[in-house]
């Protein structure tokens, strides 16, 4: 399946709380009610153990970090404004229920990626803020398999490891088939009993009967309009809302369930995300550092074939994210020891833009370092008219 890459358009009308369905709609006869399209959003309310402290203490003044991890619906394609994608509406939730509380907002969502450079780049875009609830949106970027669900077991074990014990729930949004990743990810969701909202659930069923227009929530071919926005975050407050409604005294709150051994593995879940200054090639042939990027720093970029970078790299699980964009892109392949390369294309053909594809180039290593090396080639995509090639990280996990 491929990614939900960073299309911005314009969006229909901004929302704070369910959207009616529009009037042709309700024409035709449709008898959902809001009540039953909100029930139909629950995949499952899971453990509310968590989401009850971090309530508790928004409802004592402290401070509560609101973030959101995913790719570009999360970040906030096809929103008109800041202030009405599903992550602020609902960071203004906990702002309007909790005055005293001072709450941050933390947008982790980069725009035409999936939970495996996620798992990768928590520490640096989420983690360090050190968020009390996070939603992960990931369900149009990851295809629907169990490599995706293994990257999304690693992102979210690292979330729910954190010393301030931060809730956790998933967001599935849909392609305009009705298509996601739900079923593997909701295998990860229901295996740590998260909290679990489905945009396609609730809302696919009435584009198919005809009720609802794709068009009515959708912006383009994958990104909710505000409308839609409006919806996510509906479908995420009213699990929060349930559980306040019946949110105990201080004294009377549960105890947090342990974190129980990995469903697939827990490899996803020891990471790094490594650029240009905080990895030193060990070769160095025809390569040069770039400026930092808005998202993951300094990286590396050459454009004559034959040019070598190496690298002494720490993990079981080794891959490479690089810059794609219609341009003069050239075509580099990658091995980690002695297996086979893995090429990597630079040219895109689409117009709306460049993005980050993550790459996987080794995985079930033995323990301790290995040596990455990346090689540009003379092959290019016939359009190209050059070869560049940028490097924008080096991502390892199994680094235990």
């Amino acid at each position: 399946m491929p990614r939900c890459f960073f299309l911005i358009g314009l969006a229909l009308c901004a929302a704070s709380a369910l959207p009616a369905l529009p009037n042709d709609a309700k024409a035709q006869g449709n008898k959902m009610t809001e009540k039953e399209i909100l029930k139909r959003s629950l995949v499952s309310t899971g453990s509310t153990a968590r989401l009850r402290h971090v309530l508790a203490r928004a409802r004592r003044g402290e401070p509560v970090t609101v973030a959101v991890i995913g790719g570009s619906i999360t970040q906030g394609a096809a929103a008109s404004s800041e202030e009405t994608r599903y992550g602020n509406l609902v960071a203004r939730w906990w702002r309007e229920k909790f005055p005293k509380a001072k709450i941050t907002f933390v947008n982790a969502g980069i725009g035409a990626t999936g939970s495996d450079s996620g798992s990768h780049r928590a520490e640096i875009h989420l983690l360090k803020h050190k968020p009390d609830f996070v939603v992960a949106e990931y369900a149009v970027n990851d295809a629907n398999s169990r490599f995706a669900a293994e990257t999304l077991e690693g992102l979210c074990r690292q979330i729910l490891m954190m010393p301030n014990r931060p809730a956790l729930m998933l967001l599935f949004t849909m392609y305009n088939n009705g298509g996601n990743a739900q079923e593997w990810h909701s295998k990860i969701g229901k295996h740590y009993k998260l909290p679990m909202v489905s945009f396609r659930d609730a809302l696919w069923p009435e584009i198919e009967a005809g009720r609802l227009k794709w068009e009515d929530v959708e912006a383009d071919l994958v990104h909710p309009n505000d409308r839609g926005h409006a919806y996510c975050a509906e479908f995420i407050t009213a699990v929060i809302e349930r559980v306040l409604r019946r949110l105990p005294a201080d004294s009377g709150l549960p105890a947090i369930p342990s974190i129980p051994r990995p469903l697939i593995s827990d490899t996803f879940q020891y990471t790094a995300c490594l650029n240009a200054d905080s990895l030193t090639p060990s070769e160095n042939k025809g390569w040069k550092t770039i400026p930092p990027d808005m998202f993951f720093g300094r990286g590396w970029e050459a454009d004559a074939p034959g040019s070598v970078l190496s690298f002494e790299v720490e993990g079981t699980a080794i891959s490479v994210l690089f810059y794609r964009i219609k341009g003069a892109m050239g075509t580099a392949e990658a091995w980690v020891d002695d297996t086979p390369p893995v090429k990597m294309n630079a040219w895109f053909e689409a117009d709306w833009g460049g993005y980050y594809p993550f790459q996987l180039i080794a995985r079930d290593l033995a323990p301790g370092k290995h040596r990455l090396t990346i090689r540009l080639l003379d092959e290019k995509a016939p359009e190209s008219q050059g070869h560049l090639f940028r490097v924008q990280a080096v991502m390892a996990a199994g680094r235990k």
